[in-house]
């Protein structure tokens, strides 16, 4: 079975349009952000805010700088951007922080785009639950006794009420293990929520991985329910041994989805003629660094178990499996070539 395609590597953010703005003024556009997010705000508040933006020209252009990002805030899954943050951190030393390293994220000069990179996901982190670094994994066992399993790089924000059982994957790959809610007698529904809309579980255990752009599920127990943001009114179920992607708007056909889609959560990496560039780029998410695929190597067809636990044995694996060669410069820039080339 192939696997879906690696999350591209980080573009740039839109640049601020001009000379750089006052550190004052671009703390308050985003202070202004998070107050019209909230739940409760009132007309007063956007009265108010338009007020702030016309009293000066810098105001509003760091305003317009907010409204560039588009699509990386309607997909940054936060507490603060989204006005859910408990009384306590509404009003305290971390909220505080949380302002400042979003403003930092998106008023960074337009050559920082890896430093916004890491500040992005060091917002996530900040605000979930749980999450796991380059090479990390981590299993957590609900309230509930529902089982969720964290890849790589991944980062999770739980909220149970008395309406719902809510996980919100930030960044990542899950795999979820549902179990009976034994808080409610009629079971409050169990849900993933990504940037493009929210899976709803029947009973079941799948995974579910966010994708610049979309998300992903394959289902390998029960059947679960893809709800796109977009298509509210249009649901889809899919069933144990499919798969399917969405975005906010669509639902991609459903393909056979086998269980060593799973396999991660076990530490292994099953590849069946899957090419080496794909290949690469899943391992690369396994590691610290920079690890890549040369072009010309792109095309070599990998089958095999390999574990992720120990990526220099896997290299290694493929060094003596394949006309390629490991070229590291450091340890945390690798490049696999093919030999001789």
């Amino acid at each position: 079975m192939p696997f879906p395609p690696a999350d591209p590597s980080p573009t740039a953010f839109p640049q601020l349009d001009g000379p750089p703005l006052p550190a004052s003024v671009s703390l308050r556009a985003v202070e202004w952000l998070v107050a019209l997010q909230a739940a409760d705000a009132s007309d007063a508040t956007r009265k108010a805010c338009q007020r702030w933006r016309e009293a000066h020209p810098d105001h509003e252009r760091a305003w317009r700088h907010i409204e560039s990002f588009g699509r990386q805030l309607r997909g940054l899954n936060t507490p603060l951007v989204r006005g859910t943050l408990t009384r306590e951190e509404r009003s305290g030393r971390a909220r505080r922080q949380a302002i400042k390293t979003l403003t930092l994220a998106l008023f960074a000069g337009g050559g920082a785009w890896l430093a916004r990179d890491s500040l992005w996901r060091g917002w996530q982190d900040w605000q979930s639950d749980y999450h796991t670094d380059a090479g990390e994994r981590l299993g957590v066992t609900l309230a509930d006794a529902s089982r969720i399993d964290l890849d790589t790089g991944s980062a999770i924000d739980v909220r149970f009420d008395n309406a719902q059982r809510l996980v919100r994957l930030l960044r990542g790959r899950i795999l979820v293990t549902t179990a009976s809610d034994p808080a409610s007698q009629i079971g409050r529904p169990f849900l993933v929520e990504t940037a493009q809309g929210r899976v709803r579980a029947l009973g079941t255990r799948y995974s579910v991985r966010q994708f610049p752009g979309r998300s992903h599920v394959a289902v390998f127990e029960g059947t679960v329910e893809i709800r796109p943001d977009l298509l509210a009114e249009a649901p889809r179920l899919i069933h144990a041994g499919e798969q399917a992607s969405f975005t906010r708007d669509a639902i991609e056909p459903s393909q056979p989805a086998g269980p060593r889609a799973a396999s991660w959560s076990v530490g292994m990496l099953v590849a069946q003629d899957m090419p080496l560039s794909d290949f690469i780029a899943e391992l690369a998410r396994y590691v610290p660094g920079r690890l890549a695929c040369d072009p010309d190597a792109g095309h070599l067809m990998v089958s095999g178990v390999y574990p992720l636990d120990d990526v220099d044995r896997v290299l290694d694996m493929l060094r003596r499996t394949q006309p390629v060669e490991v070229e590291r410069m450091t340890r945390y820039w690798i490049t696999v070539r093919l030999r001789g080339a």
